[in-house]
């Protein structure tokens, strides 16, 4: 079980090859980056998968950083940087609630890709966070919540596509992770 979080992990970048880039309005060289400028900033998803590949470390505080602080001093590192200081949960409770967000949006469209985005780094936390976790009863609950938060993924990419009110398998990872024990 102990190349189960770094295989998590390689399919959440796997998945965010998948991140459409959206921009609205350029960042320039000099002007500080806020969180309204960094919905809009465009990320190609091969920058974003190269940050991820490069590694996170998850801090006492649950925050999670940039290993390679070569790659955190640039553009996309310091929007990843900000997208995980200030939208990732960094407990339980935070990780939870988030996922109810995301429950109560299964319902409607597609989600963009802002939301999505979220999504899938929101289950990295998680795959952070079980891997830290020192007891078994949290990580029995991280682990909960990260299976939980890929089938949001699984459902948001098979709308339109799947049976009506059918959920999307999880296969062979739902014996991993049963949520319902």
């Amino acid at each position: 079980m102990a190349g189960a979080p770094r295989g998590l992990l390689y399919l959440v970048a796997g998945v965010c090859l998948l991140l459409p880039a959206v921009t609205l309005t350029p960042h320039f060289a000099g002007h500080p980056m806020d969180s309204a400028s960094m919905r809009q900033e465009p990320e190609a998803p091969e920058v974003m998968f190269e940050l991820l590949w490069a590694g996170l470390e998850l801090d006492v505080t649950g925050q999670l950083h940039i290993w390679d602080e070569e790659l955190a001093s640039t553009r996309p590192g310091r929007r990843l940087t900000l997208l995980l200081q200030q939208l990732m949960p960094r407990d339980l409770n935070g990780a939870e609630q988030q996922l109810r967000q995301f429950q109560d949006l299964r319902e409607g469209p597609p989600l963009g890709p802002w939301d999505f985005q979220q999504l899938i780094l929101t289950g990295l936390s998680c795959i952070y966070q079980l891997h830290a976790a020192s007891e078994a009863e949290e990580r029995g609950h991280w682990a909960q919540v990260f299976t939980l938060l890929t089938r949001e993924v699984l459902w948001d990419l098979c709308k339109d596509f799947c049976p009506q009110g059918q959920p999307p398998s999880l296969g062979p990872w739902a014996s991993i992770f049963d949520p319902v024990s």
